[in-house]
């Protein structure tokens, strides 16, 4: 079923869609938001998709009702002539699949439920060359570990204060805060000591090799001031060290929609830029 939940404002012509994507590996229905832009009204055109994830403690809407400019996917898919689609990941669900519970199987619903029914909705360009995937602190970690994992789907992936490392301890965290998220991360991958080290196996920041054998183009970039900005630094630091190539930046901020709302246009731009190349933009 699709709904309108947004509306042409003034000079934007993109319309915003909310789609229901029923999952059958985790036998529950959820839904997804699909921006496109005002062209795919006046064509037959195929188009590029952006996957656009929220972080660990949102809903699928975030990225259209958290932003301090509420126009700024509308305006952005416009810009870029592409669909951008932001599906979701629930509470969190570290965008994988949970060997310990059946209805978290968010790698499986991303990366096969979610896309198929996209492809077979809209006019996409069904193959990686027009697809790419970014998102926030847990959907930071999901695009970079859903990317690792299925190099065929996607050309590029990008991390905004991503949580790129699932031990915890390497996070600026208050007391506070850590037990209250360590029964959600035991929800999903048991107690952390376990064996096998199912953090360690799931932390995208141990997944260098991999990101450089699947030849991804990948941009990273972190506040300053954020709790996850040594997991990244970590990060980069690894794929400097076995010599992949990716986009590294750091920025004045901290873990705020004011500081992604300012990096998202940078991941469109460099998504731009490798979609054109692999020419699946618009004319």
């Amino acid at each position: 079923m699709l709904s309108l939940i947004g509306a042409p404002i003034l000079s934007i012509g993109a319309k915003v869609d909310s789609l229901d994507i029923p999952s059958a590996a985790m036998q529950k229905n959820l839904r997804a938001a699909v921006v496109l832009p005002n062209s795919y009204a006046k064509g037959k055109a195929t188009y590029p998709v952006l996957y656009l994830l929220h972080g660990g403690g949102g809903r699928f809407s975030d990225w259209l009702s958290k932003t301090p400019d509420k126009q700024l996917l509308q305006k952005l898919s416009d810009q870029y002539n592409l669909i951008i689609v932001t599906p979701e990941g629930e509470t969190l669900s570290g965008y994988l699949d949970s060997p310990i519970r059946k209805d978290n199987q968010f790698e499986t619903y991303i990366t096969k439920e979610v896309i198929e029914k996209i492809d077979n909705t809209y006019r996409t360009i069904k193959d990686r060359k027009g697809r790419v995937i970014s998102g926030l602190s847990m959907g930071g970690h999901g695009a970079l570990y859903l990317s690792a994992r299925h190099p065929d789907l996607y050309c590029a992936a990008g991390s905004m204060s991503g949580a790129v490392d699932l031990d915890r301890k390497n996070w600026k965290l208050t007391p506070e805060f850590a037990k209250q998220i360590t029964p959600q991360f035991e929800r999903i991958l048991g107690p952390a000591g376990a064996t096998p080290d199912l953090y360690a196996a799931n932390s995208v920041v141990n997944m260098v090799d991999k990101i450089k054998a699947n030849g991804l183009k990948i941009i990273i970039d972190c506040g300053v001031d954020d709790f996850l900005i040594e997991p990244n630094r970590e990060l980069h630091r690894r794929l400097v060290y076995n010599q992949t190539p990716h986009d590294y930046t750091e920025h004045p901020g901290g873990h705020t929609w004011d500081y992604w709302e300012n990096s998202l246009p940078s991941h469109l731009l460099f998504f731009h830029k490798i979609l054109k190349e692999n020419g699946a933009v618009m004319p």
